[in-house]
């Protein structure tokens, strides 16, 4: 139960957690300075509260390091898909995730698959090709927030496999690593973009690190201890309520409304995921 109530919590945070990074935007701060500052933050703290050592990674820096740039284009590309463009496209897009997952999860975690992959597969790209699909020039055309969130939800997958994989490591560890992925590639995009120093309010600067320091720390303890917990099937499907608290708090609050091959298309996302994640073998 608490590894499942984590997830719904997490989920529920992602889902409107959009609103305060685009305040941040509009007070001055882009979302690679937006991701540096947070990330850093809850780094920090949770160095700070308790440093829990590298006992056990040896000999896992591979993995630790592919988790750390997968984790951080993961929290940095979602971000950036949500600070420009639609809040629910984005999600939907980003949770084509669990289709990856299911097919990493097979290959590197030899997590066995049943034919219903076969379905899942091309159901997800037909509701990605109707996501991005455009009548008026009667052609697929992906903007920089789809190529985003799409790609972010590859990392999400590789992310979680591999934190699966690595469970004899602690929560902290783990937490830890993957932060300072967020930040080595937030860091990486500012400087290759040459971005200046922001000059913001004092007050923009003390809620991004009170977002990064409270809210992503305690989401992101919650995430890695629920998908620790349980295959990375179920928690993929569970993540999922995510597109529906997003959805609707980009309706309420910004005035978001989907098209109608948007609709169908992020349905039939969902319903792949679903069918995939149910109808995997799940052993706890």
């Amino acid at each position: 139960m608490k590894p499942l109530l984590s997830l719904l919590f997490a989920a529920s945070f992602w889902g409107v957690v959009w609103y305060p990074l685009r305040l941040l935007q509009d007070a001055g701060l882009n979302g690679a300075w937006q991701m540096l500052v947070a990330y850093g933050s809850a780094f920090s703290v949770l160095a700070m509260l308790r440093w829990p050592g590298i006992a056990g990674m040896q000999g896992q820096w591979g993995k630790l390091a592919l988790m750390a740039v997968a984790a951080g284009w993961t929290n940095v590309g979602f971000v950036l898909a949500m600070l420009d463009g639609s809040v629910a496209r984005a999600l939907i897009l980003f949770y084509i995730s669990p289709l990856w997952t299911v097919l990493l999860g097979h290959f590197f975690l030899h997590e066995r698959l049943r034919p219903a992959t076969l379905l899942t597969l091309p159901l997800g790209m037909m509701g990605a090709i109707l996501m991005i699909w455009q009548p008026q020039v009667s052609m697929a055309s992906l903007n920089r927030a789809d190529l985003y969130a799409a790609s972010a939800g590859l990392a999400f997958a590789v992310t979680n496999v591999i934190t699966r994989d690595l469970q004899h490591l602690g929560t902290r560890q783990k937490t830890l690593v993957s932060w300072f992925g967020v930040i080595c590639v937030a860091g990486f995009m500012l400087l290759l973009g040459g971005e200046p120093f922001p000059q913001v309010a004092l007050s923009a600067w003390l809620g991004n690190i009170l977002l990064g320091g409270v809210g992503f720390l305690v989401t992101t303890l919650a995430v890695i201890y629920g998908i620790s917990h349980m295959p990375v099937q179920r928690s993929a499907v569970i993540l999922l309520f995510e597109i529906l608290v997003g959805a609707l708090s980009a309706w309420w609050l910004a005035g978001e409304n989907l098209r109608m091959l948007e609709w169908l298309g992020g349905g039939l996302i969902i319903l792949a995921g679903f069918i995939a994640i149910t109808h995997e073998d799940i052993h706890d």
